[in-house]
C-alpha cells in the first residue's frame, strides 16, 4: 500500500515539474534579452551591466542599500561621474504606449525614463528605445558610440545565442560596420523581450493570489486597499489603478507632486560638461524634455508593484525621482499631509498636483494601513 501510494505521489510530482519549468523558461530572445542585461563588459571599462541599476532582488531597482539612504542617485562605470535621478523599476512597464497627448484629459501618456524622453516614436516601442540609452549614456555606462557595443556582443559568449535570434551573419564584421544602427536596435529590441518576460514581470504578489481567490488579505492590508482605491480618502488609484486581474498600479501619465530637491544628489556636485547649471539645477522633468513649461516639474507615474521588495529587513530604499523619500511610510505621510505639515519646498513649484494629494485627512492608522497593502505588491509570495 505505502509502496503503491509512493509511485502515485512520484507520478503527481513528475506532471507538475514540467509545467513550473515551462512557466520559467525562456524564450530565445528573451534568453539573449537577459545575458545581455547582465553584461558588464557592455560598459566602457567592463564594470556596469543594466542589472548594476536594476537588480530583480530590489524589483529592477537599486540595489545598493547605502546609496538608498544616502544620494539615492547611482554612479556610472566611470565612477566619478552621476545621473540626475534614481534608477525606476525595470519591471513591468512594457505596456506603456508610445509617448502620446490625451486630449480629453489634457496629460502626457506613456514613453519610458521619468521624463519621459524614450518615446517610442522611432521604433514604435518605448521599452526597446530605452534601452538604447544608458550605453552610450557618460553618466551610465559611458560608451563612446554603438560600434563599440555591437562589437563587443560580436565576441561575447553569447554571440551565437544573438545569430539564432537574428539570423546568420548579422555579427559579422562587415555586416555590422555596415550596419550598425539595425544591430544595435536588434540589441534594444532584445533586452526589451526579456523585460516584458515572465522573469521579470510575474505577477506573484500576495495581492495577485488575492484576485485569484487563493489568499485572503489580513485586515489592515484590507482596509489599505479600500482607503487606496477610495476618491475620499488615499485616491491612489486615481494615478495607480488597481483594478483588472493583472493591474499595472500605473496610468502611465506625468505629475508634479511637489516632491523636495534632494540635497544629496551628486548631480549637483558633477562637472560643467555634465552639469553647466551646478547647484541651481532644476530637475523640470517632462517640461524639460518637451521644452513645454506647462509640463515644468512632472516626473513619469512609477508602477508600484514591488515597491517594498528588498533582499533583507533593514535593507533600505528611496522613493520619488530623486529618491529624496527612505521608506514607504515616509512618502506615504508625504501625500496625507504635504500641503499641512511643515515640510520643504517643491522642486519645482509650479503645476504641483494640489487635487489629488497633500490634505488627504488621513489618520495614522489609515496611512499604516495603505502601507501594508502596499507591502503586498512585492513579488515571490508563497501562497
Amino acid at each position: 500500500m505505502k509502496k503503491g501510494l509512493f509511485y502515485l505521489f512520484l507520478m503527481v510530482l513528475l506532471a507538475i515539474v514540467p509545467t513550473v519549468l515551462m512557466a520559467q523558461e525562456l524564450s530565445p530572445i528573451e534568453q539573449l534579452g537577459k545575458a545581455l542585461f547582465f553584461d558588464e563588459n557592455l560598459s566602457v571599462n567592463g564594470k556596469m551591466s543594466c542589472a548594476s541599476c536594476h537588480a530583480p532582488e530590489t524589483g529592477f531597482t537599486g540595489p545598493d542599500s547605502l546609496i538608498n539612504a544616502g544620494p539615492a542617485v547611482y554612479n556610472g562605470t566611470i565612477h566619478t561621474r552621476a545621473g540626475n535621478r534614481k534608477p525606476p523599476t525595470a519591471a513591468y512597464g512594457g505596456e506603456s504606449p508610445v509617448l502620446y497627448y490625451d486630449e480629453a484629459d489634457e496629460a502626457w501618456v506613456g514613453g519610458m525614463f521619468w521624463d519621459g524622453r524614450a518615446t517610442g516614436w522611432v521604433l514604435g516601442d518605448p521599452l526597446a528605445e530605452q534601452a538604447m540609452g544608458p550605453f552610450l549614456n557618460p553618466v551610465e555606462q559611458a560608451a563612446p558610440n554603438m560600434l563599440l557595443i555591437v562589437l563587443k556582443v560580436a565576441i561575447s559568449d553569447y554571440a551565437g545565442l544573438f545569430e539564432e535570434v537574428w539570423g546568420p551573419g548579422t555579427l559579422d564584421f562587415k555586416y555590422v560596420k555596415q550596419n550598425t544602427y539595425d544591430v544595435y536596435v536588434m540589441i534594444a529590441q532584445s533586452i526589451a523581450a526579456y523585460e516584458r518576460s515572465e522573469e521579470v514581470n510575474p505577477f506573484t504578489s500576495k495581492f495577485d493570489y488575492y484576485l485569484q481567490g487563493q489568499v485572503e488579505l489580513t485586515a489592515q492590508e484590507a482596509l489599505g486597499l479600500s482607503l487606496f482605491n477610495a476618491e475620499d480618502k488615499g485616491n491612489c488609484a486615481a494615478c495607480h489603478p488597481s483594478s483588472g486581474d493583472k493591474p499595472l498600479f500605473t496610468d502611465f501619465t506625468y505629475d508634479n507632486l511637489g516632491v523636495p530637491k534632494n540635497p544629496e544628489n551628486p548631480f549637483y556636485s558633477q562637472p560643467k560638461k555634465i552639469n553647466p547649471d551646478g547647484e541651481d539645477w532644476v530637475d523640470l522633468g517632462l517640461g524639460g524634455f518637451l521644452g513645454n513649461s506647462d509640463q515644468n516639474g512632472k516626473q513619469k507615474v512609477p508602477t508600484l508593484r514591488n515597491v517594498d521588495k528588498r533582499p533583507e529587513e533593514g535593507f533600505v530604499k528611496a522613493y520619488a525621482h530623486n529618491g529624496f523619500f527612505k521608506s514607504l511610510e515616509e512618502i506615504v505621510h508625504f501625500y496625507n499631509t504635504r500641503d499641512v505639515e511643515a515640510w520643504p519646498d517643491p522642486e519645482v513649484e509650479v503645476h504641483v498636483n494640489t487635487d489629488e494629494l497633500g490634505d488627504l485627512g488621513l489618520t495614522a492608522e489609515e496611512e499604516a494601513a495603505i502601507v501594508a497593502f502596499l507591502r503586498t505588491l512585492s513579488d515571490g509570495y508563497t501562497p
